[in-house]
């Protein structure tokens, strides 16, 4: 079975809300999928030491680079995740492939938004007649947090 989100990450990848704030951006998502019909798994939020990867999955179909628009290959990032050994990061500077140049991952263009960042909300298996966030709606979770947001959506 797969399983789809709504990642909302802050756009300041190393900002970090405060607990009673993230508590409060989280369970006014959850309220997102209370209305008959609209139904949520799971609403969480979680913190990490380090800038993570927050990906989209499956939607995740091509990387260009940021310096030469050559194209950077799943397989690398995939590779450069392995190599690693998680999905946390001390630094994002890489040397891409394609033209040698030393750049941060989160300069690369991905075709669906990928994010890094050190907060995340997410809910699993949301539905409701429109999947993603709305501006709205997004803009109440950076309100509740005290910092913009970014959103992902992602399906594995």
């Amino acid at each position: 079975m797969s399983d789809g989100y709504i990642r909302l990450i802050p756009t300041d990848r190393d900002w970090q809300p405060a607990p009673v704030a993230a508590a409060s951006a989280s369970a006014y998502v959850a309220s997102l999928f209370s209305t008959p019909g609209d139904a949520v798994e799971r609403v969480e939020d979680k913190f990490y030491d380090r800038v993570t990867l927050i990906d989209a999955g499956e939607y995740t179909t091509r990387i260009t680079c940021s310096r030469c628009d050559g194209e950077v290959t799943l397989d690398w990032l995939g590779d450069l995740v392995r190599q690693n050994g998680s999905l946390s990061f001390d630094h994002l500077d890489v040397t891409v492939p394609c033209c040698g140049a030393v750049i941060e991952l989160d300069s690369l263009r991905y075709e669906e938004p990928i994010g890094f960042a050190r907060f995340e909300i997410s809910a699993m298996n949301p539905t409701r007649a429109k999947y993603e966030l709305e501006a709205n709606e997004l803009a109440r979770v950076a309100d509740l947090l005290g910092h913009p947001v970014a959103q992902i959506l992602a399906h594995y």
